[in-house]
């Protein structure tokens, strides 16, 4: 344990000193967030550290080790029953959604030539769960900080737009205000970060008087997207075995890329819904959900220092492009969805 704090006590040091005033901060400004707060500062205060040997250590032990124990963190509080019983009506909008997002993110880095790893930490983010879904993929497919900073950045410019924009757009297209079913749906199905979908259904909600409706309805359908990372990063995780290449031409194995903490992920939701079911209140989960969150800050707040800020402004325009396609196509995708299922 000495040995750890005195290789890595000086980078956790660091960014635990983002993290914080980030989190609060996040809080304050919850359309921004917290995670995108945290990687600005580290992207701020890495310009003029000119040497980071004393911090790499501890700075990578956080941007990669953290990450997924947030991730695994993350699957308590998540009662597999519940979320399961009522996001089966939006399911099938789901599949959709995420499937249309895939597609347009393979596409486009055929057809532009973007790297496959912004173009699936894009792809996934867009079409899962935002910043969670990069958490999860970006270990599985060995991104670096400075591809996860800048996917990270894609998906949160167009979180603030749709939080600001899909509430006079459901206004306009006709959902009904009398519920918020419909709004709740899309909501959940075409906002992806958490922070976003609650802004977004929130505001639905003061607009019309309905209480908590629309936040409740988006809030179980988002949880039900967020159970899609099981399937996609085990999925990206064969893939690349099959590809057999790691970064030194060396061959890949499954055991080398298997996602184990999405196993930890799975047991913790379990553990969850046998509590749940037992009689335990969801509620005990609170702080450890609230710890998960605040890890996630704090592993962005590393990547934040690992990232060139010049060099990803002078590479962002590419991804931009692809996250505003799957921006759009998912929000069509539900809104067609939607329609056709008769919710709207």
């Amino acid at each position: 344990m000495a040995n750890f704090f005195k290789e890595n006590g000086k980078g956790l040091a660091l960014c635990l000193a983002i993290a914080i005033p980030a989190w609060f901060l996040g809080k304050c400004f919850p359309l921004i967030g917290g995670p995108v707060i945290a990687i600005l500062f580290g992207m701020l205060i890495t310009i003029p550290i000119r040497d980071k040997t004393s911090l790499a250590p501890g700075i990578k032990f956080t941007s990669k080790k953290i990450l997924q124990w947030a991730v695994i963190l993350l699957g308590f509080g998540m009662d597999l029953g519940l979320v399961l019983q009522t996001g089966k009506q939006s399911l099938p909008i789901i599949v959709c959604t995420i499937a249309a997002s895939l597609v347009i993110a393979f596409v486009l880095h055929k057809a532009l030539h973007i790297p496959s790893k912004i173009s699936t930490l894009v792809g996934v983010g867009s079409s899962i769960c935002g910043g969670s879904a990069v958490a999860a993929t970006a270990p599985v497919i060995d991104a670096d900080d400075e591809e996860v900073a800048q996917a990270i950045s894609v998906i949160f410019f167009f979180n603030v737009l749709a939080a600001i924009i899909f509430p006079a757009l459901g206004s306009a297209i006709g959902f009904d205000t009398t519920s918020g079913e419909a709004f709740g749906i899309f909501a959940g199905t075409a906002v992806n970060d958490t922070s976003s979908v609650t802004a977004a259904a929130s505001t639905w909600d003061s607009m019309w008087n309905l209480g908590s409706q629309t936040l409740d309805k988006a809030v179980t359908v988002k949880l039900t997207r967020t159970l899609a990372i099981i399937p996609i990063v085990l999925v990206l995780a064969l893939l690349r075995t099959r590809s057999g290449e790691g970064n030194n031409g060396q061959k890949v194995s499954l055991r080398q890329v298997f996602p184990f903490f999405i196993l930890y992920f799975i047991a913790a939701s379990l553990i969850t819904t046998i509590a749940v079911s037992l009689g335990a209140d969801i509620a005990v989960f609170s702080p450890i959900k609230t710890l998960s969150k605040f890890f996630i800050v704090l592993a962005m707040a590393a990547i934040g220092l690992n990232t060139d800020i010049v060099k990803l402004v002078k590479t962002g325009g590419t991804p931009l492009i692809m996250g505003a396609c799957c921006w759009v196509g998912i929000t069509a995708v539900s809104l067609i969805m939607q329609h056709a299922m008769g919710i709207w």
